[in-house]
């Protein structure tokens, strides 16, 4: 007799989560299990989504970086996916930080399992996710007590997760009109409406524009994260670069891998991106001014990341140059996407058995 396949939310309120989360859906969908998929209106994440072709149903938007719009607007997309997830009635739920599931499955004792990277997030007070799930290099143990079943690591990094399965899908050099000769740098500005950003990213991310627009050769291709405001001020604030063509902005989703992939070095504000090119050997300079988590102070101790802390260090450090590309004839660690394979299908067999700590939705 086989046994029956459980149903499992996936709530996606960022774009990093998207490339994430796709190689985690295709193994539980291999194993006869069901997957809900959700998006976020917000950070191109329903255009990745359709990107990939992935089935999901949108809820929900984002309320800036107003504190108590944020509060209301977290609130209010938990009411609108409540319809939803108690008509499909999911076993176990899984999220890359998503603090509407969170607090949904709290309110509705669904098991769920909160994967991160960042251990100065901000946690939900009063409520505690079944159990936690974070690369090896966050071993501080005060964390556990946010978890009901405590903490487990994986291998490796977030990241290792897709880039290690990569395969290219498209060409971004010849859609953006670019030649082999060009320097070719990614560009994503720093989270502005995110909780942990520190306006010194803002002056950081200004400074690398000044610096590289002041060369020829170097083709800036810049991701804003906030849509058609941001775009509109970087048109403004460098027109002459824009124009030229030292500064692209693309006017269409493109895959953020295969730009990483073919740049010669990356820069970003945030954390993924940086940590995508560290996976691909792709040098990469952190304009990140927040608390420094634990996954990116490995990543710079072992020559990974270059941490850009001021101006001066923009012009001293960053090094606008050819990246030699070397062949990769071994096959990727895949560790992190079995690792955390491992832990869901452990909290599966316990729903199975009935000794899980929760009490699921009855079908």
């Amino acid at each position: 007799m086989t046994t029956p396949g459980h149903r499992i939310w996936i709530d996606l309120d960022n774009s990093p989560h998207v490339p994430f989360f796709i190689p985690i859906i295709r193994e539980l969908e291999a194993k006869g299990h069901s997957v809900l998929l959700t998006t976020r209106d917000c950070f191109q994440v329903c255009d990745l989504a359709n990107y990939y072709r992935l089935k999901h149903k949108t809820v929900g938007r984002h309320y800036g970086a107003n504190k108590i719009l944020k509060l209301l607007g977290l609130f209010w997309r938990t009411l609108q996916l409540a319809p939803l997830i108690l008509r499909n009635k999911p076993d176990l739920s899984l999220s890359h930080g998503s603090r509407s599931l969170v607090l949904l499955s709290s309110l509705l004792r669904i098991p769920t399992i909160l994967l991160f990277d960042y251990e100065f997030a901000r946690w939900l007070p009063l409520i505690k996710p079944t159990l936690g799930l974070a690369p090896e290099a966050i071993r501080d143990p005060r964390l556990a007590k946010h978890f009901k079943k405590g903490l487990h690591g994986y291998h490796g990094l977030k990241e290792d997760v897709y880039v290690s399965s990569f395969v290219p899908t498209s060409s971004p050099r010849l859609e953006l009109g670019l030649t082999e000769h060009d320097i070719v740098t990614t560009i994503r500005p720093p989270a502005r409406e995110a909780h942990y950003h520190n306006p010194a990213s803002d002056r950081l991310f200004a400074a690398v524009v000044e610096f590289l627009g002041s060369s020829t050769s170097v083709r800036m291709i810049i991701l804003p994260r906030h849509g058609a405001a941001e775009r509109d001020e970087i048109l403004r604030r460098w027109p002459t670069w824009c124009e030229e063509r030292r500064v692209i902005i693309p006017d269409k989703v493109l895959n953020g891998l295969d730009l990483i992939s073919t740049s010669d070095f990356v820069i970003s504000g945030g954390g993924t991106m940086n940590r995508e090119a560290a996976a691909f050997g792709v040098p990469v300079y952190s304009i990140f001014r927040g608390e420094l988590g634990a996954v990116d102070r490995a990543l710079s101790e072992t020559g990974r990341l270059v941490l850009i802390r001021t101006e001066d260090e923009v012009r001293l450090k960053i090094r606008p140059i050819k990246r030699t590309r070397v062949r990769q004839d071994t096959v990727r660690e895949q560790s992190a996407l079995s690792d955390i394979m491992t832990t869901i299908d452990n909290e599966l067999s316990q729903i199975r058995s009935g000794h899980h700590t929760e009490r699921t939705p009855t079908r």
